[in-house]
């Protein structure tokens, strides 16, 4: 990795009102739903239909409800949704270096799910450079996925 382009990295967040540890959370949020998406798909919502012997007293009965109809509908524009923040998690991973790439990868698609401890041994380098080249993967798809956290004024001081 080239020097400038280290310079460059480091500066993604400097200057700015940036939560850091908000916008951490953010992304380490988006990656586990798009793991979960990934791997098991759209677990889809059914039909709430249940009934009752009881009678239920209410006021307007002209009030169609499909409850079918909801949750077809919303299933499928969940997974629309789904669907475009793992194109634009791909889109984000391919601005990354590869270490940089292979460490997110490990760290949070990994299907066996070994420590990062483990990671970095077969990676062959230290735990703090794991560490930092993982700060570093965050902060850019915090970035590239439009997923930055900003300081509110009262937290600015």
């Amino acid at each position: 990795m080239s020097r400038k382009r280290s310079y460059h990295m480091t500066m993604v967040f400097h200057g700015l009102p940036i939560d850091i540890p908000a916008t951490r959370a953010a992304v380490e949020e988006r990656l586990e739903e798009i793991r979960q998406f990934r791997q098991f798909g759209l677990i889809r919502r059914e039909a709430a239909l249940t009934f009752s012997y009881e009678p239920r007293f209410h006021g307007a009965t002209h009030v169609v409800g499909r409850p079918a109809e909801q949750a077809a509908v919303g299933n499928a524009d969940r997974e629309m949704e789904l669907r475009k923040k793992s194109e634009l998690l791909d889109k984000a991973m391919e601005s990354l270096n590869k270490m940089q790439r292979e460490v997110i990868e490990r760290s949070y698609f990994d299907p066996e799910g070994e420590y990062d401890f483990i990671s970095c041994g077969e990676m062959g380098i230290s735990d703090r450079t794991y560490r930092r080249i993982k700060a570093e993967a965050i902060k850019l798809l915090a970035v590239a996925m439009n997923l930055e956290v900003y300081l509110k004024d009262e937290e600015k001081e």
